[in-house]
């Protein structure tokens, strides 16, 4: 089960991404897998020392008993020391986000790419755009 973030790719230039697990309840878990869960809205920050995804929405399990979990809370990211103090040191200049870019499973566990990222103007979606549309014309004349 994999799952991209198209509005991201559209409204950011990805700098750098990084593989990041993620901390689930039972529910979630299995809430995931069914793909019950929105991530567009969602982006990165720092408590502490600590990266955490910030609302991030996964709906309840309809089987689970009264231990259903909270729709949307923070959840916490899982990685190395290495990683977050590049990724605290990005976060500093101005104009750079990190936000999730795709949710994806490895080995029966789901991880979260996030991407440290600076926004696109208008004229840039559409360069965007016009290059989409001139790959996909190419695409048809042979």
């Amino acid at each position: 089960m994999k799952r991209v973030n198209k509005k991201a790719y559209y409204d950011y230039f990805v700098l750098e991404d990084f593989t990041a697990g993620i901390m689930l309840q039972s529910s979630e878990v299995k809430s995931i897998s069914k793909g019950d869960f929105n991530f567009e809205s969602s982006f990165v920050t720092f408590k502490g020392n600590e990266l955490f995804i910030t609302n991030m929405r996964i709906s309840p399990y309809k089987d689970a008993s009264y231990n259903n979990h909270v729709e949307v809370r923070d959840r916490k990211l899982l990685l190395n020391k290495k990683e977050l103090s590049k990724i605290s040191k990005e976060i500093e200049q101005k104009g750079i986000t990190v936000i999730p870019l795709e949710v994806f499973e490895l080995n029966k566990k789901f991880k979260v790419k996030i991407g440290i990222c600076r926004g696109k103007k208008n004229y840039d979606k559409r360069d965007t755009i016009k290059k989409r549309d001139l790959e996909r014309e190419s695409g048809r004349k042979f």
